[in-house]
């Protein structure tokens, strides 16, 4: 079964457009809704990208070097600042155990500050094996006020040590993360060529999103499908109650302990964000009737392979296989009406 895409549209909704006012007009009206503005509707100016630099290009870089490391087990020697140590600990105050102050098999990078300050550093030197106690004092800020400011005595194992391994830039590291380039110079180049690509590609987005939610702002919706409504609430609840039974709790006591609301008032939030969804749907498509904004076979094919290549698929048939039709096609006729108020947006300086 496909699933659905979790996007700002769901669903598909018929309406019959009876659309008012004159061709001039800068908003519009059906029998379901009135856009007081769309077209021309000023937005705050998005501030240009300026030129990608030498040290963007590095840090980049360093990001792709740190995703592509490894982890080498450490046998021969005891922990340094810098590794992973994997141990058991034990707190105690007063001699008695307390609660969250013991774990095993627990991976803690020495140094890090994970733990209450000299936990980590009294790891270091020991060796694989080693049993000992440690002495130390909760900050008298800490989180727990129970323990603040009390004397805590730690027993730790150390069970195994790991040190990460950050590739080196090299010709041979480029061309197993590059399709294009060869060496470094080579991909230096790609990189700066990509990042000033992405900045720009964020710039539009921001304008574009900008629009949007200016001309969601000017709508008002007059009357909602109540069936319409109802299907989307029921399939979003029909979720959680699953997810609870995964749990193994009754879903309005995973509704009280894991979302924080009572049942009344997350239902309500699940009607408002079906309304939310279905508002999108019907603002994009009074626009696209009003301005004879078709989606055509070439339209369409274009805006999968946007996005395909937007939400992280290998191509477009796996963004089909993951996806039904109605929803991809609701999806690429909102990117052209964004992309059509995009255009007819003005940028304002702020004042």
């Amino acid at each position: 079964m496909k699933k659905r895409i979790a996007m700002l549209l769901t669903g598909v909704l018929t309406v019959s457009m009876m659309l008012a006012g004159c061709s001039g007009s800068k908003g519009l009206e059906t029998d379901e809704l009135k856009i007081s503005v769309y077209k021309g509707v000023e937005i705050n100016e998005v501030a240009k990208p300026g030129e990608v630099t030498d040290e963007d290009v590095e840090n980049y870089i360093q990001s792709v070097l740190q995703m592509n490391a490894t982890k080498e087990e450490i046998v021969d020697r005891p922990v340094e600042s810098g590794d992973t140590a994997t141990i058991d600990f034990t707190g105690r105050i007063d001699g008695v155990e307390f609660e969250g102050g013991s774990a095993t098999d627990y991976p803690v990078v020495i140094g890090s500050g994970q733990f209450i300050a000299g936990f980590e550093d009294s790891v270091i030197g020991r060796s694989i094996g080693e049993t000992y106690d440690w002495q130390g004092v909760f900050p008298e800020d800490y989180k727990n006020a129970d323990y603040a400011g009390k004397d805590v005595v730690f027993t730790i194992t150390v069970k195994s040590i790991s040190k990460e391994v950050v590739p080196e830039l090299n010709d041979e590291f480029v061309k197993s993360v590059s399709k294009k380039s060869k060496n470094v110079d080579e991909y230096k180049k790609e990189v700066k060529k990509q990042l000033g690509k992405d900045n720009e590609k964020n710039y539009e987005s921001s304008i574009s999103q900008a629009v949007w939610q200016k001309v969601l702002d000017n709508t008002e919706v007059k009357k909602y499908p109540e069936d319409k409504v109802k299907e989307i609430t029921d399939s979003l609840i029909d979720q959680y109650k699953t997810t609870a039974e995964y749990y193994e709790q009754d879903y309005e006591t995973f509704i009280q302990e894991q979302m924080g609301y009572s049942v009344e008032d997350f239902e309500k939030q699940v009607d408002e964000a079906a309304k939310a969804s279905i508002k999108q749907t019907m603002v994009t498509e009074a626009i696209a009737d009003k301005e004879k904004i078709k989606l055509g076979e070439k339209e369409y094919e274009e805006q999968l392979k946007k996005m395909a290549t937007d939400y992280g698929y290998e191509d477009v048939d796996a963004l089909k296989e993951s996806a039904e039709e109605d929803d991809l096609k609701e999806i690429a006729l909102n990117n052209l009406v964004k992309d059509w108020l995009k255009e007819h947006c003005v940028q304002k300086a702020a004042e």
